[in-house]
């Protein structure tokens, strides 16, 4: 195949998926296809047992990465897949609280919108001070007292602005009322390290291809080995085909049809990769490039960073205003220019609403361990370019 010519890039669009990858991960998906592409628990043969070898390596590496080894790993082909499992797995009733966070991405929503129409549950959104732009760890105290929550689910971090969110606090507060507990992890397994091994976190979401420098097509959630989640999907397991029923088993319960086995070969060399370099230099290096990016910004008197309020607790995802511009003109301005954002709602329009940027949305910058300072340079020259032309 040729090699496509494709010019420097300043790629700060990482909060939708990571990119580059590491060599690695190119490197070890083209080999382990190639030689070993073939379906998972489906034969004896020794090209299906090395498969079965790789899958379950990846899998304990998950869980070592996050300091839970007796839990379980279930691979989707996508977050959204396995928010769905999750979600629509649980138990509620006419009448159930259901908690969500100011910051939820539409995977959830509309979910939840979906079952709520039908099951007749409650949304509740948790107490936020935008003021401080923090959780209000005692008014959602008020609020699990007044209402029992049944579920709570929270984005460890807001894919627009990049705030975190206080888990353990609240999580172990729902306990309390015996809630079912999820976190949507995809913005941060791989780069804040967490530890699961706690019986306050039920479900954890991830997605491969964002902070854990995986490719697409793989993804999933961490449970206990006793979930008791109903299966959203039904078919082939590879493992008791004679009966009509799917195992209970996890994660054989929630893995029907065939696994992405090139996607989990990638995920697997970008574990390997994470491991190497150690997640505590890819979060400080992360963090590096976030200081930056918003040192930078502070420069252009046209640019507004939402929230103001810049020395939250976040990760490196930074949201802003144009003067004068919408962001999808600015992020048309920014492409012919050689620079890489997303811009408008970013999936998760309550996030704006709560920011107060609905319903135009923003310019997101989305940072990663490879944004270099030439990054930087082609960026500062082209917001250069639109101060003086504005």
């Amino acid at each position: 195949m040729e090699t496509i010519d494709v010019e420097k890039i300043a790629y700060f669009d990482n909060a939708a998926t990571t990119f580059p990858k590491p060599d690695e991960v190119y490197s070890f998906m083209d080999s382990f296809y190639r030689n070993c592409g073939v379906n998972v628990g489906r034969g004896q043969y020794k090209l299906a047992a090395t498969a079965s070898t790789l899958v379950s390596e990846t899998r304990e590496l998950l869980l070592a990465l996050n300091h839970c080894p007796e839990k379980k790993v279930v691979f989707c082909p996508t977050a959204t897949e396995a928010l769905n499992i999750v979600l629509r797995g649980v138990a509620l009733h006419s009448g159930s609280n259901v908690y969500v966070s100011p910051f939820e991405h539409n995977a959830v929503m509309r979910t939840l919108h979906h079952m709520s129409e039908k099951d007749n549950f409650n949304v509740i959104t948790l107490a936020f001070n935008k003021k401080l732009f923090a959780y209000d760890i005692e008014k959602i105290r008020y609020q699990f007292s007044d209402n029992p929550p049944s579920l709570v689910i929270i984005s460890h971090a807001s894919n627009v602005c990049g705030i975190l969110a206080p888990i353990a606090e609240i999580f172990e507060m729902a306990k309390h009322y015996k809630s079912i507990t999820v976190v949507d992890m995809c913005q941060t397994m791989g780069l804040i390290d967490t530890n699961l091994n706690t019986t306050f976190i039920d479900y954890a979401v991830f997605a491969g291809h964002k902070t854990l420098y995986a490719p697409f097509g793989v993804a999933g959630f961490i449970s206990a080995a006793d979930s008791e989640l109903r299966p959203l999907l039904f078919g082939g397991t590879g493992i008791n085909s004679a009966s009509r029923t799917l195992p209970e088993t996890v994660p054989e319960r929630f893995e029907v049809g065939s696994l992405n086995i090139v996607a989990i070969a990638g995920l697997n060399a970008s574990l390997k990769w994470l491991q190497s370099i150690g997640i505590e230099n890819i979060f400080t290096k992360e963090k590096r490039n976030h200081q930056v990016l918003l040192e930078l910004l502070q420069q252009f008197s046209n640019i507004r960073i939402v929230p103001e309020k810049t020395e939250i607790n976040s990760i490196g995802v930074v949201s802003c205003e144009f003067d004068g511009y919408s962001s999808d003109s600015i992020g048309q301005i920014l492409s012919d220019k050689g620079v890489a954002v997303r811009t408008g709602l970013h999936c998760a329009p309550d996030a704006h609403r709560t920011l107060g940027t609905f319903p135009n949305g923003t310019v997101r910058f989305g940072l990663s361990y490879f944004n270099s300072d030439e990054d930087f340079e082609i960026l500062n020259n082209a917001l250069v370019y639109i101060y003086k032309n504005s």
